[in-house]
C-alpha cells in the first residue's frame, strides 16, 4: 500500500496441482513478484501486468530445464552486462525446481542502481538502472519519460493460471542506508 526504493523482499514459494482449465502453456508453473511498480490505482481494467520489474517465479516439468527468478519486464528496461536490454525476458542462472518443493527467492533492489536476484543463497541475476520503455503503449498513456530511471514503486505478488502458495513474504526496507554504503553492507550482512 506504499511505494519502496530500496528493500530486501524474503519469499518463499511453492506450486502444486494442476493449472487451470485451458491455462496458456507459457503459464504452467509461472508466478513472480513485480517490483517498482506503478501505482495500483493507475492500472487501466485492460491493462495485462503493472509497469514493472518482474522477478519471475517458474516450477519445473519434470524433465526440461527451467530456471527461475527470472527478469521480466513489462514496460521497462533496464542495463544488463553494462547495455541497455530490451528484450521482454531473460533468464536467470537458477536450478531448475522440479515437483511441489518449496522455494527461498529474494529480491534486493537498491533503488534506481543495482537490483540482484538471490536464490538460496545464490545471486542468479544482477541488472542496473531500471528505466520506462517508451515504446510501451501504458508507459505513453501514464505520460512516463522513455529513459527515466525508476527509483521507487509498488511490490506486488502474481498469480498467473497454476497454482502457487506462498509460506514467507518477508520485507526489510534499507531506504535509510540507501546513500550509506557502509551502513548499507553491514545492514545486509545482519539480515
Amino acid at each position: 500500500d506504499k511505494p519502496f526504493s530500496a528493500y530486501l523482499l524474503v519469499v518463499e514459494y511453492r506450486f502444486s496441482g494442476d493449472q487451470v482449465k485451458n491455462g496458456p502453456a507459457w503459464a504452467y508453473r509461472n508466478s513472480g513478484a513485480m517490483l517498482h511498480c506503478q501505482p495500483p490505482a493507475t492500472m487501466d481494467l485492460h491493462q495485462d501486468f503493472p509497469i514493472s520489474l518482474e522477478e519471475q517465479y517458474l516450477g519445473g516439468n519434470g524433465q526440461d530445464e527451467r530456471s527461475t527468478a527470472n527478469l521480466c519486464t513489462p514496460g521497462t528496461n533496464v542495463v544488463l552486462h553494462g547495455s541497455l536490454y530490451t528484450q521482454h525476458c531473460t533468464n536467470s542462472t537458477s536450478k531448475t525446481f522440479h515437483g511441489d518443493q518449496w522455494v527461498h527467492v529474494e529480491a534486493l533492489v537498491l533503488g534506481d542502481s543495482i537490483i540482484k536476484h538471490i536464490v538460496d543463497a545464490d545471486t542468479v541475476l544482477t541488472y542496473e538502472k531500471p528505466q520506462y520503455d517508451g515504446r510501451d503503449k501504458w508507459v505513453k498513456q501514464m505520460g512516463y519519460t522513455d529513459g527515466a530511471t525508476i527509483g521507487n514503486g509498488y511490490i506486488s505478488l502474481q498469480s498467473e493460471s497454476h497454482p502457487i502458495a506462498f509460506r514467507k513474504v518477508e520485507l526489510f526496507d534499507l531506504s535509510r542506508y540507501l546513500h550509506k554504503p557502509e551502513k548499507l553492507r553491514k545492514a545486509i550482512l545482519k539480515l
